[in-house]
């Protein structure tokens, strides 16, 4: 049978408003933590598929979540397209050599790398709970790209941005290949056992309205289409972070079962403008949920005020912040759980 998050997800309203939350496996947990000091880096974590599910299942047991969130990273596609990944300790990822410099024709697609993957979303869906849905999920291919274009993160993305306006035909290349990829990393995480899957497009926020449509929208609707003809009734959820005012044209055209929202987003705007049927997910500001106190049960309440009239993920806006209380946490899941909808 499938549980709240997954209905929810599907366009129903159950009896209790389902939550999950970004990065609930990471850094905050203490038993993270420990497992990260016996292992290692967090790539070897990534691909020792025993240790990835132990983390993934970590805030199921301590919590009680609705949904299990697969512990990977956005970086794994185009690790399986050929470029080399590496975490540096205090700098974050890198890929060599960065698409500035090298062609995608220069690589040796490895797609074995997605195999621990797999192994991973099949050990957590032997071990969840009944009624706890498995979240699969992939980068979206213009935040990809951005990594593999300038071989690290950005805020601005200037680089990537460049080289879209300077040369489409070859960003189109690079986009079309991520998106390839992309479908069938899905496809086989849902294989393995994931129930619904999330687009993560942290830097959606970055582009301009018509390179929004060709570079955002576009992409992530043929990865939904796929999705949804290869695997009917698997929900996909599309996150594009900061597309704000764009956001209605992303529900519109891209065809995902379920939108996500960051806190930067009216909660009351998005409940007039979005289609009326459409999940939402989001959106509180994972910065309240490191502060606490008042304001946060303030902040909760809001949300759930505003989209009780829909079906409504709660979770945040992003990611949980590592230094986040484990006594937030418990508090955010009390006043969601007990109040009435």
């Amino acid at each position: 049978m499938p549980g709240p998050l997954l209905e929810t997800l599907r366009g129903q309203r159950p009896d209790q408003v389902p939550m999950w939350l970004m990065r609930q496996a990471g850094r905050y947990l203490p038993e993270y933590r420990a497992l990260r000091a016996e292992k290692g880096g967090f790539l070897a974590l990534v691909y020792d598929s025993k240790a990835a599910a132990e983390i993934t299942l970590q805030p199921i047991r301590r919590f009680g979540f609705d949904g299990a969130i697969l512990f990977s990273d956005i970086l794994i596609v185009p690790h399986a397209l050929g470029q080399t990944l590496e975490f540096l300790a205090g700098e974050g990822p890198r890929l060599s050599p960065r698409l500035l410099d090298a062609a995608l024709s220069d690589f040796t697609p490895a797609p074995e790398h997605f195999d621990p993957i797999y192994e991973t979303v099949r050990l957590c869906r032997q071990q969840l709970p009944p009624g706890v849905t498995m979240l699969g999920f992939a980068g979206s291919p213009w935040t990809v790209a951005t990594y593999m274009v300038a071989g690290e993160g950005s805020r601005d993305q200037f680089a990537t941005r460049a080289m879209a306006y300077r040369d489409p035909p070859a960003f189109q290349a690079i986009i079309d290949a991520i998106v390839e990829s992309t479908i069938a990393y899905l496809s086989g995480q849902i294989e393995a056992g994931a129930e619904a899957v999330q687009l993560f497009d942290s830097w959606a926020g970055s582009l301009s309205p018509a390179q929004f449509e060709r570079w955002v929208i576009a992409p992530n609707a043929a990865i939904t289409a796929a999705i949804h003809a290869r695997h009917p009734g698997v929900p996909v959820i599309g996150f594009p972070k900061g597309a704000g005012g764009k956001l209605a044209a992303y529900a519109r055209e891209t065809g995902v079962d379920a939108l996500g929202l960051d806190e930067t987003v009216d909660p009351e705007w998005a409940a007039r403008v979005l289609p009326a049927d459409l999940p939402v997910q989001g959106n509180l500001d994972p910065l309240l949920l490191l502060a606490g106190g008042d304001e946060l049960e303030q902040g909760i309440t809001g949300v759930l005020r505003t989209f009780a009239d829909r079906p409504h993920v709660f979770n945040l806006g992003h990611g949980i912040d590592k230094t986040t209380p484990i006594a937030n946490v418990e508090r955010l899941i009390e006043i969601v759980r007990n109040r009435d909808i």
